[in-house]
């Protein structure tokens, strides 16, 4: 099944894996970039690598190096972190910093949507968005997201042998839920899955990257335009019902390239990861099999535990300013690493282990301010829904290979398990 991803591997699959016409430089060599600067896209097994926590102990606001000239910063303290992000007015995300800095980035190349606008585009969008993903709304997929859930394990519980967790029960979930929300086609279901290829590792396949985003996008242009032609009852037709006077096709595929990419590898690899966490720890496994109570706590705690988006999107700074003693200049870049501000002693002691029962100050796993992942709550609902179906169908489940042998993702932005082989009973 294909791997998806948040737009900010979007962001950057273009930024490092474009050969710059100028001057030839090749960024898709990232392992020759200072450690410093890869500290918050690497890690060991389910933690942080120890640097990252040095640099927060050390500089939670640290200079890092960047090609192109490019004046770059790395935040990753907690409070920090909420500051940049929190501070929409000094800080802009939108597309055209990328294409204005001759990094090989075309304006054309916007892939739209939430994640790359700033005010006033990005309020008009997600007002429009807004109205599907509050409780209320999201509620209406509770019956088909259990019974996404309940296939799944069926579906396990008639294999033979070890079982690939990631493919059988973490990538579905998320992927199925999503084709429900938007009004995808079940029968796409394949289609919607391909185009998605390749658009996770750093590392890996600079043209199959890009090409898999183009692909995708024009897939999405496709169910837009059938969309206009006759509106479903999905997200999607509901944009086209109610405000397609308002959007153009782009601006449809846009958010809809960001609900695919931002909802299901994230969610897929919380379920996978959440699962090895509970694997590894029997005491949390039987209260998740025993304590229905115990569910919302344990998945908030391991959101922040887990913090899947590692760096969330970039920031260039509209003005002059100092955030906590720094002082960063109108256009510098700045990158929070969620992954660190999360692991930061400031919210309690012990933040390097899981602990559902710390009072701990909201985490930043969904990121913060004005660009707060908007399918929050649909995520929530999918974990709380799957991690106890899980354990309560297999509660003999246990991991098929030493927990050393498992390969998780070398340099990423969204961080995974690539496969987490398990048996059953």
């Amino acid at each position: 099944m294909s791997n998806l991803r948040s737009n900010i591997v979007t962001w950057l699959g273009r930024k490092y894996f474009t050969r710059i016409q100028k001057n030839g430089f090749d960024l898709s060599k990232m392992s020759f970039l200072p450690d410093a600067t890869l500290a918050p896209m690497r890690r060991d097994g389910l933690d942080p690598i120890a640097d990252l926590s040095r640099i927060r102990a050390k500089e939670p606001i640290s200079k890092i190096w960047l090609p192109f000239g490019i004046n770059a910063w790395l935040v990753t303290g907690y409070d920090e972190t909420k500051a940049v992000l929190g501070k929409a007015k000094g800080f802009s995300s939108d597309f055209t910093n990328l294409a204005e800095r001759n990094i090989g980035v075309a304006p054309q190349q916007n892939p739209g949507g939430l994640g790359f606008s700033d005010p006033p585009t990005h309020t008009r969008l997600r007002r429009l968005l807004t109205p599907e993903f509050t409780m209320r709304r999201l509620s209406r997929l509770t019956p088909r997201i259990h019974s996404i859930v309940e296939e799944r394990l069926d579906e396990m519980a008639a294999a033979e042998g070890p079982v690939d967790l990631v493919q059988a029960f973490a990538l579905p979930i998320p992927a199925l839920v999503i084709c429900e929300l938007l009004g995808v086609p079940y029968e796409d279901r394949d289609d919607f899955q391909r185009h998605s290829t390749a658009r996770f590792d750093l590392f890996d396949g600079a043209n199959a990257s890009l090409g898999a985003m183009s692909d995708s996008l024009s897939y999405l242009h496709g169910i837009v335009r059938k969309q206009r032609e006759t509106p479903g009852d999905g997200l999607l037709g509901m944009l086209v019902k109610e405000h397609g006077d308002e959007l153009d096709d782009h601006e449809l595929a846009g958010l809809a390239d960001g609900v695919l990419t931002g909802g299901l590898e994230t969610t897929a690899s919380m379920l996978a990861l959440g699962t090895l966490a509970l694997l590894q720890a029997p005491e949390q496994f039987a209260a998740i099999r025993d304590q229905d109570e115990v569910v919302d706590p344990f998945v908030e705690e391991l959101l922040r535990y887990l913090t899947v988006v590692q760096v969330a999107f970039p920031r260039f700074a509209r003005e002059d300013m100092e955030i906590a003693g720094t002082r960063i200049s109108a256009g510098d870049l700045v990158l929070c690493s969620l992954s660190g501000a999360n692991r930061d002693e400031k919210l309690g002691p012990d933040m390097e282990r899981v602990d559902p029962h710390r009072q701990a100050p909201s985490h930043l796993a969904f990121g913060h301010g004005i660009h707060r992942c908007i399918g929050a709550e649909l995520a929530k609902m999918e974990l709380r829904a799957a991690y106890p179906a899980l354990i309560r169908r297999f509660p003999e489940m246990r991991l098929a290979v030493p927990a050393e042998k498992l390969s998780f993702r070398k340099l990423s932005i969204v961080y995974g398990v690539e496969e987490l082989p398990v048996l059953l009973k």
